[in-house]
């Protein structure tokens, strides 16, 4: 009878780890696993096949139920284990009719890139744990705070996306707003955060991880899906009267809903014309979906005011194309960031030994953090600024085809007119009761994405259900949104058919 481990599992002659670790280090031995990288890219140029799953998740659940393996497989094996019970049930972002969420189908130099990422596997935090791509990412930092139009005072970091440039930005406007935070806590009446209603979830989230409370954040009603700036200056003018403290002003650039802008240069007269005794009124820039429209000739003047900002949260990984994750945060003077994480590590952190402080750790969020400015400087690279800005261009005309294709349509509107690569538009059926559509596109939506042809989002629009397009892949064309305006008819008159 055999002896077992504390965990139940049998004892068996276990192969040689270090053999294995080095039969898998070859150009070889790796090409089972990229031949599917590059299956996937071929396969999905064709625009042809399922553009996701209509699998339920409990049915992948059931493929995947096994014991954890205890003996080793070849690597081939593996892929094509991976595969099989895997690969088809993805949503397949590169394949052209794949317009939905704000998540990109990445460049192809920075997707090979990833792998050296994690090979080398530097940790940004402490210079010395990555020597060559510390000052690199202070030179892609560098090269962001340029296009903004900072000086050489600016500075920033590398973050996992938006939420966590947003939440590092606010701390810092928090320091600046309450100086002894760090020790004595926000105190029971802290400052308020004031933000447009279209404003991302990342904001509301901050005020509650940093203690303010829910309570605290002031939303603004939007105009045209924009944050009303008349309306701004009343709240700043009542909250003034009050003698309530402002600790920043978000403001919004592609708002994930309608992908609109707010009104930079408006919002930032108005945070000089409330300023207290520390000076303006901070302000924070959300522009981790927009930021891309920086690299833009067509659409750089939606950004008009930008430079005026305190702090800008920018996400690569969306509209300049690159892997998951890619987030910045841009700030106007860098050493605002080191207020906002005002703590000690003498056996990580060290007092910088020349002019300029290099370690990433003092001035970001995270401590193990990937190297992931890599993938950002090839895509520069390889692609170079303009090229990169015509993609963004690209990415946003074509929502433009889509407002057009649905002006004077009988049965789909658009709900405004897309100032990025985002579109909302509705559904209004002949003969259907306005407390029956909300559902009836929930319908729609779930067939057409069911169907394969297409995979789109929707959302909650001025209390209604709406359709939603973000295009996030190079490869959509004139010809991918007609065909999306074309089986969404056809799914519709299923739908309607299942409704009567």
């Amino acid at each position: 009878m055999s002896n077992t481990h504390l965990t139940g599992m049998p004892d068996e002659a276990a192969p040689d780890p270090l053999a294995l670790l080095e039969a898998d280090t070859t150009l070889a031995a790796a090409e089972p696993i990229l031949a599917l990288v590059a299956q996937y890219f071929a396969e999905t140029r064709t625009g042809e096949g399922a553009v996701s799953t209509w699998h339920s998740a409990e049915v992948i659940a059931d493929r995947l139920s096994e014991p954890l393996p205890r003996r080793s497989r070849p690597l081939a094996d593996v892929a094509r284990r991976l595969s099989s019970l895997l690969l088809q049930d993805v949503n397949r972002l590169a394949h052209p009719m794949y317009i939905g969420h704000q998540v990109s189908a990445p460049l192809p130099a920075a997707v090979w890139t990833d792998a050296l990422i994690s090979a080398l596997n530097q940790s940004q935090a402490v210079r010395e744990m990555s020597p060559a791509f510390t000052p690199l990412e202070h030179q892609v930092v560098e090269w962001m705070t340029d296009l903004v139009g900072w000086d050489s005072r600016a500075g920033g970091t590398m973050t996992s996306g938006g939420t966590e440039a947003t939440l590092t930005a606010l701390l810092a406007a928090r320091s600046r707003a309450i100086p002894d935070v760090w020790k004595n806590g926000v105190g029971t009446s802290p400052p308020v955060l004031v933000c447009g209603e279209h404003a991302h979830y990342a904001v509301a989230r901050a005020a509650g991880e940093m203690g303010l409370g829910l309570d605290r954040v002031i939303v603004i009603p939007s105009d045209g899906y924009r944050m009303h700036v008349s309306m701004l200056r009343e709240r700043l003018a009542a909250l003034r009267e009050r003698g309530t403290a402002v600790m920043a002003v978000v403001a919004t650039a592609g708002c994930t809903a309608t992908g609109s802008y707010d009104d930079l240069e408006a919002i930032a007269d108005l945070c000089e014309e409330f300023a207290d005794a520390r000076g303006p009124l901070w302000l924070h820039v959300d522009a981790a979906h927009g930021g891309g429209a920086l690299l833009s000739r067509t659409h750089r003047h939606r950004l008009k005011g930008l430079a005026r900002a305190n702090t800008l949260a920018w996400d690569p990984h969306k509209t300049l194309l690159l892997p998951l994750a890619a987030g910045m945060l841009l700030v106007r003077e860098e050493h605002v960031l080191e207020s906002a994480f005002a703590q000690q590590a003498p056996y990580l952190f060290t007092p910088a030994d020349d002019a300029r402080a290099w370690d990433m750790g003092p001035r970001s969020f995270q401590c193990s953090r990937r190297s992931d400015v890599l993938k950002l400087w090839v895509a520069f690279q390889r692609y170079g600024a303009t090229a990169l800005g015509a993609l963004y261009d690209r990415l946003c005309s074509m929502a433009r085809t889509l407002y057009d294709r649905l002006d004077g349509h009988p049965h789909f509107r658009a709900l405004h007119e897309p100032e990025s690569n985002i579109l909302c538009f509705a559904w209004y059926p002949d003969g259907v009761a306005d407390e029956d559509r909300d559902d009836l596109t929930n319908r729609l939506r779930e067939r057409y994405n069911r169907s394969g042809r297409g995979w789109i989002t929707a959302t909650t629009l001025d209390g209604r259900r709406v359709l939603r397009i973000t295009v996030m892949n190079a490869r959509t064309g004139v010809e991918h949104i007609e065909a999306l305006l074309r089986g969404l008819e056809e799914e519709a008159q299923r739908v309607l058919k299942h409704h009567g």
